[in-house]
């Protein structure tokens, strides 16, 4: 930990917050590896999420047009403001990530911006809301640069067959595309956590890598699909009350998709999900 973080906590008297998933990214060569893998430029607005003392938000500071932290513990406030002291092009948000209205804050900061991009050491407890609040309807993010729980990241990355692969897979798959950059073990942080975690890329798709009749049902059906996922997709589809079919029709869709019923959910890629959502988009309009 270097010397200006164990100042600022003993000064401040900072006490870590369980239930907001508190540890702070101490390791600089860590913080500087996410600020520079965030690919950044001045044209480029960033948002942090969860910018805790500010360690990550000064190294962003100095590679992007202007940043926006976001930090919900107001305990941290004043020991933020002394680690960005004489930064001109950040603007710090004490509030919830998930109930702020950034649309106005990134107005009201007044940076006329090329590109919008998320960063930061996302809280473990609301990683895939946040994720999925800017990948759905959020302010429109070009990409993420985030660090994650370990077990979160192989979710996101897994592919088809693998036992990782869900529905939070298919979900970012379908609004963007996900790799692993790094791990960063539990000793760069304070207090350390009892997992590891992972440092990711999201890039945001211009336009969905399929084809869908209807959105709402492609995204019913991998619900569907993976609400059961021990079960076949025949009895996962027909048990599932989101789409309120019989078996019968279950299997003349499956065929028609040329989808084995004995298949699962957990074999399937994204095409194969869009075919499968259209088929029953056909069913249903009859």
């Amino acid at each position: 930990m270097h010397q200006s973080t164990k100042e600022l906590i003993k000064k401040y008297g900072i006490k870590f917050t369980k239930s907001l998933g508190q540890n702070f990214l101490v390791d600089d060569h860590i913080i500087k590896r996410i600020a520079d893998s965030s690919d950044l430029c001045q044209d480029d607005l960033v948002i942090e999420v969860g910018s805790g003392i500010g360690n990550l938000t000064v190294e962003l500071a100095r590679r992007a047009g202007h940043v926006i932290a976001v930090e919900i513990d107001r305990h941290l406030v004043d020991a933020f403001m002394e680690n960005i002291r004489g930064i001109d092009n950040i603007t710090f948000v004490n509030e919830d990530i998930l109930k702020a209205d950034l649309r106005s804050i990134i107005t009201g900061c007044g940076f006329n911006y090329k590109n919008i991009r998320l960063a930061g050491n996302l809280p473990y407890y609301i990683t895939t809301p946040v994720i999925m609040h800017f990948l759905e309807n959020g302010p429109k993010v070009q990409s993420m640069c985030v660090m994650i729980q370990k077990e979160v990241a192989d979710r996101i990355t897994a592919k088809p067959g693998n036992k990782n692969y869900g529905a939070l897979t298919v979900a970012v798959q379908f609004f963007a595309e996900a790799a692993r950059l790094f791990n960063v073990p539990p000793h760069c942080f304070i207090p350390q956590p009892g997992v590891d975690s992972t440092v990711i890329s999201i890039k945001v798709r211009e336009c969905p890598p399929v084809e869908l009749l209807g959105r709402d049902c492609f995204f019913k059906v991998v619900k569907a699909a993976f609400g059961q996922r021990r079960k076949t997709l025949l009895n996962a589809l027909s048990n599932s009350s989101f789409l309120n079919l019989d078996k019968e029709q279950c299997k003349e869709i499956l065929a028609k998709a040329g989808i084995d019923e004995k298949e699962r959910g957990e074999n399937l890629s994204i095409e194969q999900f869009a075919t499968l959502s259209n088929a029953i988009s056909l069913q249903t309009e009859k």
